[in-house]
């Protein structure tokens, strides 16, 4: 093997896998790895859960993985949250019928020259996101980076350009006890335990935010020096509770800057005694469940394709038909955009967060918040169901499925709602169990995903899932211990 060779020799000139961009800034990071401006270099792709992994590389490998790639091991893709191989890798096909990820095989993490970044909390320390490619050349098809591209490749077809904005809500603990001790490292391992950094409900209090000072500064100061298009970080209604505001984008870039800032966000905070979280409802007593809120809209030539073109219509109507489609599909889409066993917890009658499949003019309870005026070219839409932890690339997936489905089908919404907890609109799932199984029987996303995605993706969850029923709760325990 040739030195700083981690991965296939030439392998990404070989198979065209950069454009001119991509090849002009790859040009400036050899220079810097040559001037030895850097000593380390992270490469990182994003799993099906939307965890960075990747591996850190030093010396004549940073500069190999320039031509190279660099390999990682294709099980990284077929675990659950436990980081348990869900798949039998060992068996032909890997259960997938596949035969490039039999045997625990390799595929290649190709960097994003353009992607590149000096971690501003570690010195001399660059960051590049990566995207999945087989030996052969080939994208990963179950990469959802790769999903994400080929949903905004389709839209962009039809003259339409997918713009959205970050709106999420995450908690900050101050570290106790990071539970260290051998017998915490099970699989998942114990979590820490922690203090709160705020007390008490005091929502956009300046008060409450002179207090959060000391902790958002760094975070701040680190989301900036990354580029990120920081628009507020700001006292969220929990105690401890704190919200982050981006700029809008196009196409992948909210999902690239959520990856980016919420890993940013997870070390920073590490390095100062504190634990960032962004599950949903942590177990704590008087916390509040956080959620993401994805604000989007489409354009055409330059245009908002959702701006009404007059009073009283809320939407135009292809903002009504993307809507339309957002509803009609929603309980399977929450597989997507509401992942995980908790984040269930906080569909909640009466809240700030939407317990049924509708939507409504500036109406915080509603599933989708329609946010739009005949002379506002900033209209759009906000789908109020997600949860901080989903992989950003799903989410903007569900978004772009549903609301194509929408727009070629011409379907029409239901009338808008003034009382989102009392009207006639299906009910969310309750469960990540009832939104599994609905995305397992949803024809228009096995259409428009692929059997084999959907297939790969429930199996996922729904080892997620039985893993949980498994478990011993506390709640059993207190409901019958004593009684029987």
């Amino acid at each position: 093997m040739s030195q700083g060779n981690v991965g296939k020799h030439g392998f990404i000139a070989k198979h065209y896998l950069w454009n001119a961009d991509q090849r002009a800034a790859a040009k400036e990071i050899e220079r810097r790895l040559q001037a030895q401006e850097i000593d380390t270099l992270r490469l990182s792709f994003v799993d099906q859960h939307g965890v960075l992994r990747g591996k850190s590389l030093t010396g004549l490998a940073m500069l190999g993985a320039l031509s190279n790639a660099c390999s990682v091991t294709t099980t990284l893709l077929l675990k659950d949250t436990s980081h348990r191989t869900v798949f039998p890798v060992w068996q032909a096909g890997a259960g997938l019928d596949s035969d490039s990820l039999t045997g625990a095989a390799d595929v290649l993490m190709v960097p994003d020259p353009c992607s590149f970044q000096i971690l501003p909390w570690t010195p001399r320390t660059a960051w590049m996101l990566c995207d999945l490619h087989y030996p052969n050349g080939a994208e990963v098809e179950l990469s959802t980076r790769h999903i994400a591209r080929t949903l905004l490749a389709e839209l962009g077809a039809s003259g339409l350009r997918y713009r959205s904005g970050l709106e999420i809500e995450f908690h900050i603990f101050r570290t106790l006890d990071p539970k260290l001790e051998p017998v915490h490292a099970t699989m998942p391992g114990a979590p820490p335990e922690v203090q709160l950094v705020t007390q008490g409900y005091q929502y956009l209090t300046e008060s409450r935010l002179d207090e959060l000072e000391p902790v958002l500064e760094p975070i701040r100061s680190a989301l900036m020096a990354l580029g990120l298009p920081l628009r507020s970080l700001e006292v969220e209604f929990g105690p401890s509770q704190v919200e982050l505001t981006f700029e809008p984008c196009d196409g992948l870039a909210t999902a690239d800057n959520t990856i980016l800032a919420r890993s940013a966000i997870k070390q920073v905070c590490a390095r100062h005694g504190l634990h960032a979280t962004f599950m949903c409802r942590p177990a704590l007593e008087n916390t509040a469940s956080s959620g993401w809120h994805l604000h989007q809209s489409l354009m055409r030539a330059g245009d908002n394709a959702f701006t009404p073109s007059e009073a009283p219509a809320v939407l135009s109507p292809t903002g009504r038909h993307f809507v339309a489609g957002l509803l009609q599909h929603a309980g399977a889409a929450c597989a997507f955009t509401t992942p995980t066993i908790n984040g269930y917890k906080r569909f909640k009658s009466q809240s700030l967060a939407p317990e049924r499949a509708n939507w409504g003019n500036d109406n915080r309870g509603v599933m989708v918040r329609a946010i739009s005026a005949p002379d506002d070219p900033n209209s759009r839409i906000e789908n109020r169901v997600g949860e901080p932890s989903a992989n950003p690339y799903l989410y903007l997936s569900a978004q772009l499925a549903c609301g194509m489905h929408g727009m070629r089908a011409a379907i029409e919404p239901p009338d808008s709602t003034v009382t989102p907890y009392d009207d006639s609109a299906a009910e969310l799932p309750k469960s990540l169990i009832e939104s599994v199984d609905a995305l397992a029987a949803n024809a228009m996303f096995r259409d428009t995903l692929g059997d084999r995605f959907i297939d790969y993706f429930v199996t996922l969850k729904r080892a997620e899932i039985n893993r949980f029923l498994s478990d011993v709760t506390d709640w059993e325990q207190r409901e019958y211990f004593r009684l029987f």
